[in-house]
């Protein structure tokens, strides 16, 4: 919200306060201020022009030669390019050695042969956004009103030399969304009375209202709905005070009649619409809910299909209006109007706050209606808009308004006591002092003993409950006043918890084997969500997602990385190394809310080890991120760790293994699918894996324990054999470890053929068995006993060809 402080000033003094100082008191004590500036800051040497005469000039095919009035004794010459130019105009010109816009520095100069002192302006050359900007004059110079005096400067004439307040409002400070309510604030606090004007309408009593309109409404829609009719109006263009009002809060000028409509809405903050009653087709003005896949083409020419959440305005059953967020294009305002019909509503927040943000029309309107509306100033804003119309339109207001459940706006009662207010803020305020503090914010207060019961206006209705109450205080008395204490006794220190340290200990063990941490969305797309699940569970959509891209809470970690090796690989970056720890959420069947758990995963592409004079190239593949996997779980402790070579949507079929603790499913390792991954438009391998880590934080863990070098040596037995290709390494690697006997310390795979001289569908695999006795040397008996019942155990079970 954008404040005048010379709009300001009419309502409360401030003109005597340096406007830095204010927006600071502001941000201590109400919502932050996001910038304070005058328009005028920066440029210099710009005044009034008058165009004596324009010719086309001699070598250019649109620039023109102009004599300008600038107040002094000789006109001036400038050229100027701009189409709308033309004599007896009112301009903005900037002199020699001027500063306009972006401190850019006019000069004395020549164009195609012609001396130029100077330049004609658009607003856009003065630092005025494109938004703003009449559209009129948005290709063009800006012609100032017939009043504006040749050689004065320009800024008051535009608004410029006025300071500009712009309020970051918080969601439930929605009164602080107009210039009443900022002017109520301020005067709180600075303890400064609230003078506000009270509009007086002139009305036809030759005519009524029920002449051109009756109006009907559900409760639940809309409560109050009104309207007022404007006869013989003339369109125009609004005058100069009005217009820079408008552009000052950042609101582009259209018309006399769609410009007050604007104009209320930040003075009082209730969003008002206006309907050419000419365009109308009938009286009948029905507030309903729309019919799924009615079509009404807004303001803004888009073409939209209603959905049967949205409120609409009907004339005759068809809809002209979609309710706080826009009006028809079929009845618009425009310079053939002469009948106004002119609304002012409080329609449901909940279904307006649907409806702008699934059509993406964030209004005015439809922001104030989501953070609430005065009740109390419902009927007064139509008065003034009425009245105001009426006035620059040169119209007649008629007799009469048109409404529909009226109801009487009353404040709220609201009981709390100085003993309560002190004890929460640590205070020792007296009751006078509380009661000056409420009426400061212009609330009355009823004393019954120790009790104060305060009656809150309408315009604050985001105070509700008593501790509201002692928020208002705590923030007019001023937070830096509150007195601070140390917490007393004795202070626990804190420690992490098991789960806490496992999880820490799994970062940093990723990081130390090259993964980087990389931070996701937890929001995703359904189908993103979905993929790489480690349960069964149902999607989590949200009932207002922020976009298409992040409609639905995530159920794994893998999607997100994925979206993070695209994003570098779009931007060159081909090896990457990601790992993510956090949350995913499952929902059953049945339930509205997820469960949380807590995930682990990782994704790699590229190069691990680039090539160079000494060593080759090593890319990523299957068994560097099982690798991965394996010494994360052997550095948390994790025992009877297995891998089972499965298949699994969105997964390559043939290298992707699920990873076992046990009989325990705690997550899985492999290659993406190439069309998984063209899908990501990733050309390169990927490989991921994703554990749960709560399954591994429950597991019983395998302590580390110090075990002494011995001093005794270890005996080797090397063992080839061929078996069936479909028998894994893991199978055999587990048969020798259980009938290895006592002895047997370590088993190593260290070959791995296929092809010629082997026969078909079978493979050779080759494993050294390393024996060792800490007590003492190992005789060659005891080593061959126990190895000969390793071979003969390997052809019992896998049918082996001992080779």
């Amino acid at each position: 919200m954008k404040v005048s402080t010379k709009w300001l000033n009419e309502y409360v003094p401030v003109e005597n306060l340096d406007p830095l100082e204010l927006s600071e008191k502001i941000e201590r004590t109400a919502v932050e201020v996001a910038s304070t500036e005058k328009l005028e800051d920066g440029l210099r040497k710009i005044v009034v022009g008058y165009t004596l005469d324009v010719k086309d000039h001699p070598n250019s095919d649109h620039l023109h030669i102009c004599q300008v009035d600038i107040g002094a004794d000789e006109p001036s010459q400038i050229v100027c390019g701009a189409s709308n130019i033309k004599a007896g105009q009112k301009v903005i010109v900037a002199l020699p050695n001027s500063r306009i816009a972006g401190n850019v520095k006019i000069k004395r100069g020549k164009m195609r042969g012609e001396v130029s002192e100077g330049m004609i302006c658009a607003l856009q050359e003065l630092g005025f956004s494109e938004s703003v900007v009449p559209k009129e004059y948005a290709d063009g110079i800006y012609v100032l009103p017939e009043d504006a005096k040749p050689g004065d400067p320009v800024f008051p004439y535009l608004g410029m030399d006025e300071t500009v307040i712009d309020l970051d409002i918080t969601p439930n400070r929605g009164d602080l969304l107009s210039m009443r309510g900022a002017a109520h604030e301020i005067a709180a606090i600075y303890d400064q009375k609230v003078t506000l004007p009270t509009p007086k309408v002139d009305e036809d009593q030759t005519d009524n209202v029920a002449n051109y309109v009756n109006v009907s409404a559900p409760k639940e829609l809309a409560a109050p709905y009104m309207m007022r009719i404007i006869k013989n109006v003339t369109v125009k263009e609004s005058p100069m005070w009005l217009q820079t009002r408008l552009w000052n809060a950042g609101i582009r000028p259209l018309n006399n009649v769609v410009d007050v409509t604007n104009y209320i809405l930040l003075d009082y903050g209730q969003p008002l619409h206006a309907f050419d009653q000419g365009k109308l087709t009938g009286d009948q003005i029905v507030v309903r809910l729309a019919k799924e896949g009615e079509v009404l083409t807004t303001l803004d020419g888009e073409k939209r299909t209603l959905e049967a959440n949205d409120i609409v305005i009907t004339n005759n059953d068809v809809p002209v209006a979609l309710a706080g967020t826009m009006g028809g294009l079929d009845t618009e305002i425009d310079n053939n109007t002469t009948t106004v019909a002119l609304e002012s509503a409080v329609f449901d927040s909940h279904r307006i706050r649907k409806t702008s943000r699934r059509e993406n029309l964030h209004s005015e309107a439809s922001m104030r209606f989501e953070r609430g509306i005065n009740l109390g100033t419902v009927k007064e804003a139509l008065d003034a808009a009425a009245a105001l119309i009426a006035e620059l339109g040169d119209g007649q207001v008629v007799a009469g308004i048109a409404s529909a459940n009226e109801i009487e706006a009353q404040g709220k009662n609201v009981v709390t006591s100085v003993a309560h207010i002190n004890k929460v803020l640590g205070t020792e305020l007296s009751q006078a002092d509380v009661l000056a503090i409420f009426e400061r914010l212009g609330f009355i207060v009823t004393v019954n003993g120790e009790q104060l019961n305060v009656l809150v206006p309408t315009r604050r209705w985001d105070i509700a409950i008593e501790a509201d109450l002692v928020e208002e205080v705590a923030r007019i008395y001023g937070y830096d006043n509150l007195p601070t204490t140390l917490p007393a006794g004795q202070t626990t220190p804190g420690s992490y918890t098991p789960a806490q340290k496992l999880i820490r200990q799994a970062k940093q063990t990723l990081e130390a084997t090259g993964l980087n941490q990389a931070i996701s969305y937890g929001l995703t797309t359904t189908k993103k969500a979905t993929r790489f699940a480690l349960e069964e569970a149902l999607p989590t959509e949200l009932a207002f997602p922020m976009s298409s891209e992040h409609t639905t809470v995530r159920m794994n970690l893998i999607s997100g990385l994925l979206d993070d090796l695209a994003y570098n690989a779009a931007r060159k970056v081909n090896d990457v190394a990601l790992y993510e720890q956090g949350r995913v959420f499952f929902r059953a069947e049945g339930t509205d809310r997820p469960k949380e758990v807590e995930h682990i995963a990782g994704a790699m592409t590229g190069l691990v080890r680039p090539s160079t004079w000494n060593t080759e190239k090593q890319a990523v593949d299957f068994y560097y991120a099982k690798g991965i996997v394996a010494n994360l779980l052997q550095e948390l402790g994790v025992k009877d760790v297995t891998y089972r070579a499965s298949k699994l949507a969105d997964m390559h079929p043939g290298r992707t293994a699920e990873i076992y603790a046990g009989e325990t499913y705690l997550g899985f390792v492999g290659e993406i699918h190439p069309l998984t991954a063209k899908e990501y438009k990733l050309k390169q391998r990927v490989y991921v894996f994703e554990l749960d880590l709560e399954k591994v934080i429950e597991l019983p863990k395998e302590e580390k324990v110090y075990t002494p070098v011995s001093k005794y040596p270890s005996v080797t037995r090397d063992i080839a054999l061929a078996v069936a290709s479909d028998v894994t390494n893991q199978q055999i690697v587990d048969c020798i470890k259980q009938n290895g006997g006592a002895f047997l310390q370590d088993v190593k795979l260290f070959d791995l053929y296929q092809g010629e001289h082997i026969t078909k569908g079978s493979k050779s695999l080759a494993y050294t068995l390393v024996y060792a006795d800490p007590s003492g040397t190992l005789q060659d008996d005891a080593v061959n006993q126990a190895f000969e019942k390793v071979k003969a155990k390997l052809v019992e079970t896998f049918a082996a060809d001992i080779r």
